[in-house]
């Protein structure tokens, strides 16, 4: 394998980047993921990985929810790309593991011995799977894992704590930024209404407890089918669960409206594509929308907005707000309802 093309590192990671292109990590098509260290690198022995809802839910769907060929797809993926970047929803998810080596010039912090998780995501993080996922069966978005990841000068990862379980921890810590730019955009309205879709899943029930300790006079939640509002609503998460399609705009401005809404902050946290404009119509004028899912449409989002003479502000929820996962871990120590949803759907 050739050397990197930069003869020194950068802490972005672009010494890493294989392709002709002047891009970052994330954007490149491979990276060099051997395991010998540049000076501010270090290096992860992995345990566990966590793809993205989104990634996830396209494997499987592409496959006929057939495990084994998931499991395949994602092991080629990761041979071909050097990291673990779904190619057509370009996303990707974290991982768990203990720290195996740590460069001398390292920024991060982080000791040999200590078992942390990634808050940057595996779209843009060196690779290697050195168990073929043999113990993953390819039904879940949790992958068990024997292999090592490299971390950037500018990477960021926590510390796992140690009362928490981590399958949960990591189900936690990978939708972290959705509860911290949550509770930011609603501070900013006085007792505003917040409307949350896919409240049921991960960033949603972290979503839903961050607006209302942030001060949301009244929170409501968009689920798809009423398995999902029997478990939210035994929660007390939200004022108001509805059932409704978010990819049926007017469905959902509809379910929104009636069930107290427009929404001053509508909160997108499914994992399917389609939702711009629905999110759109369910949020009051000067309101905003705030999109954590990496189904999203962005240029849907502002052109549908645009169409729809819609005075809204679109925020890009970029994964990374400072704290984010000791905030939102101490969500799910505050509100157990936050801590059972999440155990449910990791398998605890």
């Amino acid at each position: 394998m050739p050397m990197p093309t930069l003869l020194t590192s950068d802490p972005t990671g672009r010494h890493r980047v294989r392709d002709e292109r002047a891009v970052l990590p994330q954007a490149a098509e491979r990276l060099d993921a051997r395991r010998e260290l540049w000076p501010d690198e270090v290096r992860v022995r992995v345990e566990r990985l966590n793809l993205d809802a989104a990634s996830y839910r396209q494997l499987a769907e592409a496959h006929d929810g057939d495990g084994a060929a998931v499991r395949r797809a994602v092991l080629a993926i990761i041979a071909e790309r050097g990291k673990m970047q779904n190619p057509v929803t370009g996303s990707g998810g974290m991982l768990v593991g203990t720290v195996e080596e740590v460069g001398p010039e390292s920024p991060l912090g982080l000791r040999v011995g200590q078992r942390v998780a990634t808050l940057v995501s595996l779209s843009l993080t060196p690779l290697v799977v050195e168990d073929d996922l043999a113990r993953w069966d390819g039904l879940g978005e949790q992958v068990p894992c024997d292999g090592y990841a490299v971390l950037f000068g500018r990477s960021v990862a926590a510390v796992l704590p140690e009362d928490l379980p981590t399958a949960l921890s990591l189900a936690v810590m990978d939708v972290c930024g959705a509860p911290a730019l949550t509770r930011r955009v609603v501070a900013q309205y006085a007792a505003p209404t917040v409307a949350v879709l896919g409240g049921g899943g991960k960033s949603g029930s972290l979503s839903l407890a961050a607006a209302r300790e942030a001060g949301a006079a009244r929170t409501i939640a968009v689920v798809p089918d009423t398995a999902e509002t029997r478990r939210l609503a035994a929660t007390g998460l939200a004022d108001e669960v509805v059932v409704a399609d978010a990819r049926d705009p007017l469905a959902l401005r509809d379910a929104v409206t009636g069930a107290g809404g427009p929404a001053d902050v509508t909160v997108v946290c499914v994992d399917v594509p389609g939702c711009e404009g629905g999110a759109v119509l369910s949020t009051a004028e000067r309101g905003t929308v705030v999109f954590f899912s990496m189904a999203t449409s962005f240029s849907a989002a502002a052109l549908g907005a645009e169409g729809l003479a819609a005075d809204v502000t679109m925020l890009v929820g970029n994964g990374y707000v400072p704290g984010h996962a000791a905030y939102a871990l101490d969500l799910v120590r505050r509100h157990p309802g936050v801590g059972e949803l999440l155990s449910e759907r990791v398998g605890r």
